[in-house]
């Protein structure tokens, strides 16, 4: 600090009136006549001017210190790394947030994807895809069953809890359902792999797997899946399979007693008319059902 000579004589009395006059132009004088006007109100201990004005400069020199520290480092490190978080947050939301579709019992959907590929649910199902990566990878999760009807160009995936299949343009169905998983190929090629082994699909072929077993499939000449026309077939499908089936498709509960559910049902029912479906499940197979409110219980002949 400047006229530190002139500020201990002034703090021992030794400083005339107009030599007074010129110090308290000094900067933080106004400081210095507090500490004078406090300490001369205590008796002990007694203000040592030179460890005052000590003690002033070195609190001084800290505070600016202090503030050019946190300025230039503690509070441009914390801005910084907000503006990380949030632009962390913000790439990650644009780029990963998936769209999803999904239907409920009874109910079926159609939509495009971005590379105008069409799709068409099936009763309680869900896709998922990263829209904004579409370009750069055509892929989606299935979970329950969609005809796909994709538009030529890289590869396109389908990824479900049984298996992968993979196009590059056509035609096919995919059903991923409780221990069942079955796709059919209608134009194009279609290539499934299941346990790291894959099997190529020509049009009016099918890969089926029940139980986690491959089961052998006759050719179709269909041109589209039966649910399409409002219609659920079956070709040696086990009994709970079908039920399953109609249970979604009627949004009811069915029950079975002393009914075995793994016997196989060749036939189909329409998604129309209740009581016209479930006739075409129970007559063929011999049994018969009663209705107790939306729950439907299943039985055999001549046991009630």
């Amino acid at each position: 600090m400047k006229n530190e000579k002139e500020i201990l004589k002034w703090l021992n009395g030794e400083l005339s009136s107009q030599e007074i006059e010129d110090l308290k132009q000094v900067e933080g004088m106004d400081t210095l006549e507090k500490i004078a006007h406090y300490s001369s109100h205590f008796q002990t201990p007694k203000v040592n001017p030179e460890e005052a004005l000590a003690a002033f400069n070195a609190r001084s020199k800290s505070k600016k210190e202090t503030k050019v520290r946190t300025l230039n480092f503690r509070t441009l490190y914390r801005i910084a790394a907000v503006l990380v978080v949030l632009l962390t947050s913000a790439y990650f939301l644009f780029y990963n947030t998936p769209t999803t579709f999904e239907t409920q019992i009874a109910q079926t959907k159609t939509f495009h994807l971005p590379d105008d590929s069409e799709v068409l649910m099936n009763a309680a199902s869900k896709i998922t895809f990263n829209e904004k990566k579409w370009d750069d990878k055509r892929s989606l999760t299935l979970e329950g069953e969609a005809y796909f009807q994709v538009k030529k160009g890289q590869t396109f995936s389908v990824k479900t809890a049984d298996g992968i299949v993979q196009v590059l343009g056509t035609h096919f169905n995919v059903k991923q359902r409780k221990n069942y998983f079955e796709v059919n190929c209608y134009e194009g090629l279609v290539s499934v792999t299941h346990n790291k082994e894959t099997v190529k699909l020509p049009p009016g072929k099918t890969f089926r797997l029940i139980n986690n077993r491959i089961e052998a499939v006759p050719d179709f000449n269909a041109k589209n899946p039966s649910w399409m026309q409002q219609e659920s077939s079956f070709d040696r499908i086990p009994l709970d399979q079908v039920i399953a089936e109609l249970e979604r498709q009627y949004d009811i509960k069915i029950k079975t007693e002393g009914v075995d559910t793994s016997k196989l049902f060749t036939g189909s029912f329409t998604h129309n008319n209740q009581k016209i479906a479930l006739d075409a499940i129970t007559i063929p197979l011999k049994l018969s059902y009663k209705i107790e409110g939306k729950t439907i219980i299943f039985y055999n002949y001549g046991v009630q």
